[in-house]
């Protein structure tokens, strides 16, 4: 038999028997690993976390012109600057995460966020309370980095549902936060909801920072400041336009300006994309059929689940004189919303068995059916809460399945180093959807109207028409995901 070689290249020769081999000893105890169920319960709860910010401001809106000491007019920046940065932040977040860290990234936004929510808790006037928005709006992009770090850590045969939870968490957030906000409200100096907001965020941060791993994944490569800015820009001008279309009119030269210059931005970006070596984002794989189909879907679902949060609140909290009024006041809104953020929730692990064994085109084809069955209620439930909250939860079914699917085509058809980057699309893309649906919505509203006490408000068929905009909405996202190629799910792509 041969002997083992020496250190000089020749065997060593002994002329004694070997001797027995020692009884090993025992292993030394290994550091225990990230334990997926904190991993999964924190980075949803950051994900809550940050979409409070969509709708904690909601119940002191009409007496911000008096808080900060403006008009109505100027007062609505607080709210559209939220919409702005989050839109500019969230696409510039997915790649810098892919490129330096998602969980550094993810609390780097979350510090901006917990600054804002300072700022605005020290503030009294408009220009304070306009950047601590900005501010708060710069932490959109913590979802899809949340989705994109569960990717990198879960095991996959959890990973469905952890990502359809994530997701879900956009609309659990925005659903709990009304109610939260209005009896903070009714109950404390409104500074309060912006120090409460803060202490939330701290406690996010310290969570993921002792629990969730920072992603081994990285993408490599340089930051694109020409795409960046060149996105921000393009997106500024197009949902500036959108969002203010109805206050400056939609034929002015200033909203037509707006989505002119969008769309020459949008085209020089995208041909700056295609010819830079280092993209912020990949335009090529963005094209993949799955992945456009995908997010054309994505816009048309922001748009439907939106719809529903602009007419149950008003039909709430119209006088019952209208006629079609219930007469509630803001925390009774809050209430009864609530139920559908808790539905997107509990349909996370149903619409992860789904894709497990129908594939997610299949699920996001059932949400969209589903959404537009809880529209079509909708359009001749309006007498009472316990209506509302059947259509609200219906909705909201059918929201959380779709939406558990779409992490999981777009993960199914991009590399693992850029899931944070085509998360934040994606989502990019649901923001597209709730501004124009908001758009919509008001335009609807504002000139279907009713005279009440020698003023216009909308009627009920106003209401109606909204909510059939909103199934409509969902018909053709179930046309548009019946386009998307049949694909594995993120799990099988590690």
């Amino acid at each position: 038999m041969s002997q083992p070689a020496g250190a000089d290249g020749a065997t060593s020769a002994s002329p004694h028997p070997p001797e027995a081999p020692a009884a090993p000893e025992p292993a030394a105890p290994q550091a225990a690993g990230p334990k997926p169920t904190a991993v999964i319960a924190v980075l949803a709860f950051a994900g809550i976390t940050v979409s409070l910010m969509q709708t904690l401001i909601v119940p002191i809106v009409p007496r911000l012109p008096e808080y900060l000491h403006t008009s109505p007019g100027q007062a609505a920046w607080a709210v559209t600057a939220t919409l702005l940065a989050a839109a500019v932040a969230t696409p510039v977040a997915g790649r810098l995460g892919d490129m330096f860290g998602k969980r550094r990234v993810l609390l780097a936004s979350l510090g901006l966020m917990v600054a804002g929510s300072v700022v605005a808790g020290l503030s009294d006037s408009l220009a304070p309370m306009i950047a601590a928005r900005t501010l708060q709006g710069a932490a959109a992009g913590v979802i899809p980095l949340g989705i994109s770090i569960m990717r990198d850590t879960v095991p996959a045969h959890r990973l469905g549902s952890a990502t359809a939870a994530m997701s879900a968490s956009l609309g659990v957030g925005g659903a709990l936060g009304l109610p939260a906000a209005a009896l903070l409200v009714q109950n404390a100096d409104w500074h309060a909801l912006f120090w409460t907001a803060a202490g939330v965020g701290a406690v996010a941060a310290v969570l993921i920072t002792a629990a969730v791993p920072e992603s081994p994944v990285r993408s490599g490569g340089r930051f694109d400041p020409v795409g960046a800015l060149g996105l921000s820009a393009g997106l500024l001008c197009l949902l500036l336009a959108v969002s203010k279309g109805a206050d400056w009119g939609w034929t002015s030269a200033t909203v037509l300006g707006l989505f002119a210059a969008a769309v020459v931005v949008l085209v020089l970006w995208g041909a700056w994309e295609l010819r830079t070596a280092h993209p912020l984002v990949d335009l090529r794989t963005t094209a993949r059929p799955q992945v456009l189909a995908t997010n054309a879907a994505s816009v048309v679902f922001g748009f439907a689940m939106f719809a529903m949060s602009l007419v149950l609140p008003q039909v709430l909290q119209l006088p019952e004189a209208t006629g079609h009024g219930l007469g509630r006041d803001l925390l009774t809104v809050g209430l009864v919303m609530a139920p559908s953020g808790l539905v997107m929730m509990a349909m996370a692990p149903v619409s992860s068995r789904i894709s497990r064994t129908a594939g997610p085109k299949v699920t996001l084809m059932v949400g969209a059916v589903v959404v537009a069955l809880g529209y079509g209620l909708g359009t001749v439930l309006m007498g009472s809460a316990w209506e509302l909250v059947a259509v609200s939860s219906v909705i909201g079914s059918g929201i959380g399945l779709a939406y558990g699917a779409m992490p999981a085509l777009i993960m199914a058809a991009v590399p693992v180093s850029q899931t944070a980057a085509a998360n934040s699309l994606n989502t990019l893309m649901r923001s597209v959807g709730t501004s124009t649906s908001s758009a919509v919505a008001g335009m609807v509203l504002a000139t279907m109207t009713t005279p009440f006490a020698g003023a216009a408000v909308p009627s009920q068929g106003a209401f109606q028409t909204v909510m059939g905009l909103g199934a409509a909405a969902a018909v053709v996202a179930l046309l548009v995901a019946a386009l998307i190629p049949g694909g594995r799910s993120g799990a099988d792509r590690r």
